[in-house]
């Protein structure tokens, strides 16, 4: 269902919706950089942090205006709680090449995880995934949640939405046209999830407010999910306003 997004990624929107910064810092020691060919000429670039071979790994796909190697501050917190981290990217961002758009997202999210399902076995453990998005990464990981439901143990979304269209009116864009399709196959698609969940949001989001976050709370289909709210925290300081709470609350769950 991804020519469902070929409105938007006709539309100027893009330019709104994605800020590409082609930023890739080397890899840390200890960290590595996996490549994924998601197209003729096209390929993806994802950094792993691990921790510990046998601990679960987030498959964690980041916000509109980031780059893997914005993780390499963050990704020690993860680290230091026996996690281990995989970011994607997305075409033209980072090391990746391409141009990015909606309907190439999606389809690249599943080649990602298959790809580096791949080239991580035999090393490390591969048997505990958990998807993992943030804001615009959200609708990455709701889709690999609904696609692979047999393969991740849980579902993580910060500050996310349940609806490419909620966000655009929210944020006052022109409607490149009509966008019901879109939202139904969103909201549909939500529904249908049924993998333990976690919601994680900033109290004073203004990118993407509460309200959504509380929305894809209630519509998700999960028997077992979990909303927690980071007080005083806006979108893009969620995980520095009380990084205790915010990664305890992802290592619970992961180890749950």
């Amino acid at each position: 269902m991804t020519d469902l997004y070929s409105i938007i990624d006709q539309s100027f929107l893009l330019d709104y919706l994605f800020y590409p910064r082609r930023q890739h810092n080397k890899a840390r020691d200890g960290d590595f950089d996996l490549s994924v060919s998601v197209d003729k000429g096209v390929s993806i670039v994802c950094r792993a942090y691990p921790s510990k071979n046998s601990s679960p790994w987030i498959l964690y796909f980041h916000g509109n205006g980031e780059v893997v190697s914005d993780y390499d501050g963050i990704a020690p917190m993860y680290k230091n709680r026996g996690l281990n981290l995989l970011v994607a990217d997305y075409r033209g961002y980072g090391a990746s090449t391409g141009n990015p758009g909606f309907e190439s997202m999606i389809g690249d999210a599943a080649k990602i995880f298959e790809s580096v399902n791949e080239q991580l076995k035999g090393e490390y453990n591969i048997d505990n995934w958990v998807v993992m998005g943030r804001s615009l990464g959200s609708i990455s990981a709701l889709e690999l949640a609904a696609r692979y439901p047999d393969q991740f143990k849980g579902l993580i979304i910060e500050s996310g939405f349940i609806s490419i269209v909620r966000l655009i009116e929210h944020l006052g864009l022109p409607s490149p046209g009509n966008l019901d399709l879109l939202e139904k196959f969103h909201n549909d698609l939500v529904k249908g999830i049924n993998l333990p969940a976690l919601i994680i949001h900033g109290e004073w989001d203004r990118l993407v407010p509460f309200e959504q976050g509380k929305e894809l709370f209630k519509a998700l289909g999960s028997g077992e999910k979990k909303m927690v709210t980071i007080p005083r925290a806006d979108h893009n300081d969620i995980m520095f306003v009380d990084s205790k709470q915010y990664i305890d609350t992802i290592s619970s769950f992961v180890f749950n």
